[in-house]
């Protein structure tokens, strides 16, 4: 039986794991193929760590635990890795999920690198204690407005549910589009059922709808009744949070899910790390993997190397976050202060605008590229 660490987090001399708390979707309602993605590369870069010593000899272990979208579980979960001497925590896909465990590790004081979520402001404050690899939502989402403009399309229209993410992208959209004449109508899926959704963009005379919604509901009915209304043949569906991003949109819409523009958190051209990865993580998964399989591989790279030059303290892991520089999949990280965020944040994350090639929906269509 695996001792655990002491709870403050203070170095170790034998040869116990080095304990790493993990923080996946692994139920619903959250969005359990994304967190299967994150686990996957979380768990092969540590075997990668092991496999090449460890930890000055120490291996590291993953202690995973399933958010299932839920804030206040995911509360608990910190409170739980906390106490069981984790020396610092990882991963989480959905931003409140990730906002509400960044606030207790902040007030836990336990390092916690935010693998995949984007929304701005992780915490109320600026805080030692919180990095971050995925781009901050207001960066990525107006590299998405951009793209519209740039492909002609002015008149966006957006369905939405009740979610601070979604209210946040929905405003970053909305301002960058005005900015340069374009404009936005919003509509709650709530009270716009599919068909009557399609009666208000031929209304409205919309150029474009995005899906600020949850996946398979109501993203798929929405998408099937827009295909199918021949008012609509030349709206531009648009998903930019990565809905199509997964194998699982395919088998639910087939070639209706195609020509449908995302954001993708990677290089237009992997390096080699970057090829020789996503061909593991293929294996593994038995698909090809999504960008954010290579955000869980990158957040081990980053805790590796800061517990391997700064140690295993907790303390020593949040004062190395400025410090260090590693090469990650997607390029070489290095965590600054960005404004907004309150959390050291990787500056240089790529971002792609990506589609599903309508005439080979499994193959992916790099649009853009920032």
């Amino acid at each position: 039986m695996n001792t655990p660490s002491a709870p403050s987090g203070a170095e170790r001399t034998d040869q116990s794991p080095v304990r790493l708390g993990v923080l996946v979707p692994l139920t619903r309602p959250g969005w359990v193929e994304a967190g299967r993605h994150l686990l996957a590369g979380l768990d092969l870069a540590v075997r990668e760590v092991n496999d090449g010593g460890g930890i000055h000899g120490r291996p590291l272990e993953l202690v995973v635990r399933d958010t299932a979208a839920d804030p206040a579980r995911a509360v608990a979960v910190v409170d739980e890795l906390a106490g069981l001497g984790v020396v610092a925590l990882a991963g989480e896909y959905h931003s409140v999920v990730a906002r509400a465990a960044a606030s207790r590790a902040d007030a836990l004081g336990v390092p916690f690198l935010c693998s995949s979520a984007v929304l701005d402001a992780l915490t109320e404050g600026a805080t030692p204690w919180v990095a971050r690899l995925a781009p901050p939502q207001s960066h990525g989402w107006r590299v998405y407005a951009e793209f519209l403009l740039r492909s002609g399309r002015r008149r966006i229209a957006v369905v939405t549910q009740p979610s601070v993410y979604w209210s946040s992208g929905t405003r970053v959209l909305r301002e960058h589009l005005a900015r340069h004449g374009g404009t936005l109508v919003e509509f709650d899926a709530d009270g716009f059922p599919p068909r009557a959704l399609c009666d208000a963009l031929a209304e409205h005379c919309a150029s474009a709808l995005l899906l600020l919604v949850g996946v398979p509901e109501p993203a798929v009915p929405l998408v099937r009744a827009v295909r199918g209304d021949r008012r609509l043949t030349e709206v531009l569906i648009g998903a930019p949070a990565g809905q199509p991003e997964f194998a699982g949109w395919t088998a639910e819409l087939g070639g209706d899910g195609a020509g449908i523009p995302f954001l993708r958190y990677l290089p237009e051209s992997p390096g080699p790390l970057g090829e020789r990865v996503g061909r593991e993580l293929h294996e593994r998964l038995g698909t090809a993997p999504s960008f954010v399989a290579f955000e869980g591989w990158d957040s081990i790279a980053v805790l590796a190397e800061a517990l391997r030059t700064h140690g295993t303290a907790r303390q020593a892991v949040a004062r190395s976050w400025p410090h260090l520089v590693v090469e990650g999949t997607r390029g070489r990280i290095r965590f600054s202060r960005v404004p907004g965020t309150g959390v050291w944040q990787w500056s240089g994350a790529p971002v792609q605008v990506t589609d599903r090639d309508p005439a080979a929906p499994d193959r992916l269509r790099v649009l853009d590229v920032r």
